[in-house]
């Protein structure tokens, strides 16, 4: 079931007007069952994947607060480690690895074969499995109580606003809040609908349109200039964005409508100065994620300059492997590792040029925003690609600054696609500079509604209806 159709708006308002029709008592388990019919939409066999890593860390969680010290805790936090990270890795790297691991042993001359895992990728178990780990680490550390409701922690794991997708919710965030009484509220109501309009917008009309050119592009990036492989590639950049947090927004929404406050997961990514800031920005949950549960713990930038260093690529690897089993996420994670590792070593050295250059401070900041999107978009070409060797032959098309001939399948689509673009980058810029919102919720109703039905003509006119996917639940 898609945000992006009819299904979904009819499953989510009957699930909206139950949920505040019946009992307090009751509401978790209409969420429960929701949010598991919810996924069963897209293949009913692999909720018992859901209710297996559910049980497993509910009865992690139980007994390790049922024991004193964190060495005695540890061996119930490695069961939920092993039970969560075996599942991603059985149905997402195991045919990665082993292909890997034979393509080397037949180099080598060395009988080594592993059979083949025909599955389908769950959707979604990158995200629910952090989610649950996060739970689990967090117990074992002490710094939140395990949950006792089994219920309450299985709608925690499963909340079908975030479970595709994320946001990844920290448990000491959404837990208290499922446990609290929500009583119907106008203002939020508007609230969250108004961001789900939003976001549906960014994926109707922005993604689905870029994707036309976009995946016309890259499926035969031998027949195309450098000019068209070069505009396909800010185009991706732009169709990521809008699909990645048009789903955030949406679910954000769609939680804010029910009571529940979820994470801001962007935060337009593409007005940062620096590397540093745009994992700032661009899906924060997981950035967090990785920077409390792994860059920390490997001692963070408590450590030396190039310890420190370390810690990060290491961290941007991991990150890289996370958004899917292929060659090409490794790469596009060890250029972030290093674009972040050499901001931090020449900040220094670039803040003292700036105070000699005695320039403008706009221009510096549109300089370094500018070189910061040229170096993201270069990142999204590993990142689309198939192949290495691929996205390798991309990057020197584009370097050969031999324009040669745009590739334009049908002129008033890519205008749309265009303008579509335009629209994002004015709302996001007014946003960023001028708090566009806060002004906005202030606005006469009568004019709030004509942007809202400004917003509903456009979708219908050049929006592209075809329930396509998100990209990420692909991870």
């Amino acid at each position: 079931m898609l945000f992006n159709s009819l299904q979904f708006a009819f499953f989510f308002f009957g699930i909206v007007l139950l949920y505040f029709i019946i009992p307090y008592r009751f509401r978790w388990l209409l969420l429960l069952v929701g949010s598991y019919f919810f996924y069963m939409c897209w293949n009913w066999k692999y909720i018992s994947l859901i209710v297996v890593s559910t049980l497993i860390d509910y009865f992690a969680g139980r007994r390790m607060v049922a024991l004193p010290t964190r060495k005695k805790r540890l061996k119930y936090l490695l069961l939920s480690l092993l039970a969560n990270l075996g599942l991603l890795f059985t149905f997402k790297y195991w045919n990665f690895f082993f292909d890997s691991l034979n393509t080397v042993s037949s180099a080598l001359n060395f009988s080594f074969q592993v059979p083949y895992v025909n599955v389908l990728l769950p959707v979604g178990i990158s995200f629910y499995t952090f989610q649950t780990l996060s739970y689990s680490i967090d117990v074992y550390r002490g710094v939140i109580k395990e949950e006792r409701h089994l219920g309450i922690f299985a709608l925690y794991v499963s909340f079908f606003p975030q479970l595709v997708a994320g946001p990844i919710e920290r448990a000491s965030r959404l837990l208290p809040q499922l446990l609290k009484k929500n009583d119907f509220d106008e203002y939020r109501t508007v609230s969250g609908l108004r961001l789900m309009l939003w976001g549906l917008f960014k994926k109707i009309v922005v993604a689905n349109r870029l994707a036309i050119y976009v995946d016309a592009v890259y499926a035969n990036v031998e027949f195309h200039s450098a000019l068209s492989l070069l505009i396909a590639t800010y185009l991706f950049a732009f169709q990521i964005y809008c699909d990645f947090s048009g789903y955030s927004d949406i679910a954000i929404g769609a939680a804010r409508v029910m009571g529940y406050d979820l994470m801001k997961n962007f935060n337009r990514p593409y007005f940062s100065r620096t590397i540093n800031e745009f994992w700032s920005r661009w899906h924060i949950s997981l950035s967090t994620w990785f920077r409390d549960y792994l860059y920390i713990p490997l001692g963070g930038n408590r450590s030396r300059r190039i310890r420190a260093n370390l810690n990060l690529f290491i961290v941007f690897l991991v990150s890289g492997m996370w958004h899917g089993a292929n060659w090409t996420f490794l790469i596009w994670g060890a250029l972030h590792g290093l674009y972040a590792g050499t901001s931090k070593m020449t900040l220094a050295f670039r803040n003292r040029l700036v105070e000699k250059l005695h320039a403008p401070k706009s221009i510096v900041n549109g300089v370094r925003i500018f070189v910061t999107f040229q170096l993201v978009c270069l990142g999204w070409v590993y990142f689309r690609a198939s192949s290495i060797g691929e996205a390798n032959f991309i990057v020197k098309q584009i370097l050969s600054f031999d324009p040669g001939t745009l590739f334009v399948p049908a002129l008033d689509q890519f205008i749309y696609g265009l303008l579509a673009i335009l629209i994002t980058l004015l709302v996001d810029s007014g946003q960023e500079w001028f708090g566009l919102m806060k002004k906005f919720v202030k606005w006469p109703r009568t004019i709030k509604w004509m942007v809202y039905l400004a917003l509903a003509v456009v979708m219908i006119l050049i929006g592209v209806f075809d329930e396509s996917q998100f990209i990420y639940f692909q991870f």
